[in-house]
């Protein structure tokens, strides 16, 4: 409904785990290099875990794209699966065996060691080619006692020097104490790495929505207040996929209103419509376990204000510009929803990459500060220019880099196209950039 009046292509907001979709923020790029390292150097036994609606699906998924043609992939979507089930479902990932030999019965009868026999040629046939493979098993707390200790056997077929299968363990927060279980220890003794993912905080849940709005390439058309989106951070705790169901009720609740500015009330109003439940209190390790009720009440009172405290501080930093700007002026411009710190291009530029531009009105402020996170967050410095379009007033060009090579900055062009196919990346001069010319 909404996506042909906001112009996207599709709606930026989907529950599916769609990689192009991934946004990493430190916690999600800290994952995938993990995960990156630990195929390279064939570590053995991985566990990611994260809270339900974390993007640990969408990050399997991104993952997968960017391991090269030297690895094999098995990817176990569905953990209720019997031993011999997730053999074959292994096998069939690898190519050892194809989904119509499997469907017409050809492998009943099969033993589960001729199926595992058959895994280790497999195996054992990719050394010569200098090849690896990897096997992600998703949803991972769900999977039978009886199913992990087959992984667990899995994981001895070695060489004198390497595994020759690396296994990936993705599952919700429980997956970690149901590995401690004294049924799993030596398993979970086997695993080399692991990492939890954390839920977004305020500014990443405000570069996440943008990330998101761009890819689906209708970021220019609509945007989310400063205040809306801090009430989609305490409505959904920074769970990406409750941030993906109050953002796509509030599109639709602006576009009932013919809106493209998406305000606090409609996200409000969007969030009472899925009846949510209230974002988890931070969790407190070491105040588990604890025998006494009195202390633990005492913790959490002190903790409460602690946060209350802390909470206060942050905004008051987040909002001081714009609360300056609004005692000065009844129109604050864009600078006034930005921190005050100098992003003027360096004197010796000679290139960089131009990702968008905007009016400086407070409509835009968010969307611009938005990109200028994500990019930060992405690894490139950002600078901007404002530039004078006569009767259309002063725009905000947004900056990523400042180059002297041009090889070094149509890479990084390339690499920004690739992850935001719909921002108009282009690398311009530094006098282009910064309107001297036109």
């Amino acid at each position: 409904m909404y996506e042909r009046y906001y112009g996207f292509k599709e709606k930026p907001f989907s529950l599916t785990p769609d990689p192009k979709y991934l946004y990493r923020s430190q916690s999600h790029a800290n994952a995938f290099e993990l995960l990156q390292y630990a195929i390279r150097r064939r570590e053995g036994f991985v566990v990611i875990t994260g809270d339900i609606g974390t993007g640990k699906t969408t990050l399997c998924r991104a993952l997968l794209e960017h391991i090269d043609r030297k690895t094999f992939t098995a990817l176990v979507l569905n953990p209720f699966l019997s031993e011999e089930d997730l053999l074959k479902k292994i096998l069939q990932d690898f190519g050892v065996v194809s989904r119509d030999e499997a469907k017409a019965g050809r492998l009943n009868g099969v033993t589960k060691q001729d199926l595992i026999d058959a895994l280790q040629d497999f195996l054992l046939g990719l050394i010569p080619l200098k090849a690896s493979a990897v096997l992600i098993i998703d949803e991972a707390q769900n999977l039978p006692l009886a199913v992990l200790e087959q992984i667990r056997i899995l994981s001895n077929l070695e060489t004198d020097k390497s595994k020759l299968l690396q296994i990936i363990l993705v599952g919700q927060l429980n997956l970690k104490t149901l590995l401690r279980s004294p049924e799993l220890r030596q398993l979970d003794q086997r695993v080399s790495i692991r990492y939890e993912l954390d839920p977004l905080d305020r500014e990443t849940v405000a570069a996440y929505v943008a990330h998101r709005l761009t890819i689906a390439g209708g970021s220019a058309s609509v945007g989310f207040t400063s205040r809306a989106l801090a009430r989609v951070h305490k409505l959904s705790g920074g769970i990406p996929r409750l941030i993906n169901l109050i953002c796509d009720r509030a599109l639709l609740a602006g576009y009932s209103e013919k809106s493209r500015r998406i305000t606090h009330q409609m996200v409000a109003s969007a969030a009472a419509s899925l009846d949510l439940p209230a974002p988890a209190l931070p969790r407190i390790p070491w105040l588990a376990g604890r025998a006494s009720l009195a202390a633990a009440a005492l913790v959490v009172l002190l903790a409460s204000a602690l946060s209350v405290a802390t909470t206060a501080w942050v905004y008051e930093r987040l909002d001081a510009a714009t609360l300056q700007a609004s005692a000065r002026s009844t129109a604050p411009d864009v600078t006034a929803q930005i921190p005050e710190i100098d992003r003027s291009l360096p004197a010796g530029a000679a290139l960089t990459i131009l990702t968008g531009s905007y009016p400086e009105t407070d409509r835009f402020a968010p969307e611009v500060r938005s990109v200028t996170e994500w990019l930060e967050g992405s690894g490139y410095p950002v600078y901007y220019a404002s530039v004078d379009h006569g009767t259309d007033g002063r725009w905000r060009r947004v900056l990523a880099g400042a180059y002297t090579d041009p090889d070094a900055a149509a890479a990084d062009a390339l690499r920004l196209k690739a992850a935001a196919p719909d921002l108009d990346v282009q690398v311009v001069t530094s006098a282009a950039a910064t309107g001297i010319v036109q």
